[in-house]
């Protein structure tokens, strides 16, 4: 599987039990939503590897799966920290305006006085509203190494090319 056509959507965490159950960790919206997107792919040795899902429950708050194959806590082990990937095109067709957190993921980061401020490296979720962190250019003219910048459509983030990996935002490059 081509490595451009995986996207990262949840990774296993710690054995659970002897019978090679897996914590599992999501990244989707919905902790549970990570199930509607299949198959998935499991990262090793820079190298994704299909795996089949056997069966999953909730223990406590946590997410526990059951991978096929790992029927000990030995086999399970050796996946401890795997990510989860599945392929983009599992993913729904969204309205205009609307974006998947992978899709912003590199993009760089321009503002309306043209100043380029730097580049995507992840998206957080803060409840009020999403906050693109962007890592500044190396000789950043106000010495800045990262900006914390708002994902309010329209109010801030005026325009997002995903064809040219531009996002530009109404933000005072100083702050």
């Amino acid at each position: 599987m081509s490595e451009q056509n995986i996207t990262v959507v949840g990774k296993l965490g710690s054995t659970y039990g002897i019978r090679g159950w897996l914590r599992l960790y999501s990244s989707t919206e919905q902790q549970e939503s990570i199930f509607d997107y299949q198959p998935w792919f499991l990262k090793s040795k820079d190298q994704w590897k299909p795996v089949e899902l056997e069966s999953w429950r909730y223990h406590k708050n946590d997410l526990i799966v059951k991978l096929k194959g790992t029927d000990e806590r030995e086999s399970a082990q050796l996946l401890t920290n795997a990510e989860i990937g599945v392929d983009l095109s599992v993913f729904p067709q969204l309205e205009e305006d609307d974006f998947y957190w992978h899709d912003l993921i590199g993009c760089e980061v321009v503002n309306t006085d043209n100043y380029q401020m730097g580049t995507v490296t992840e998206i957080m979720e803060t409840g009020s509203n999403d906050v693109l962190v962007v890592k500044a250019k190396s000789k950043d003219a106000f010495g800045k190494q990262e900006r914390l910048i708002p994902f309010l459509y329209e109010q801030v983030v005026k325009r997002v090319d995903l064809t040219t990996k531009i996002i530009e935002v109404e933000w005072d490059a100083g702050f």
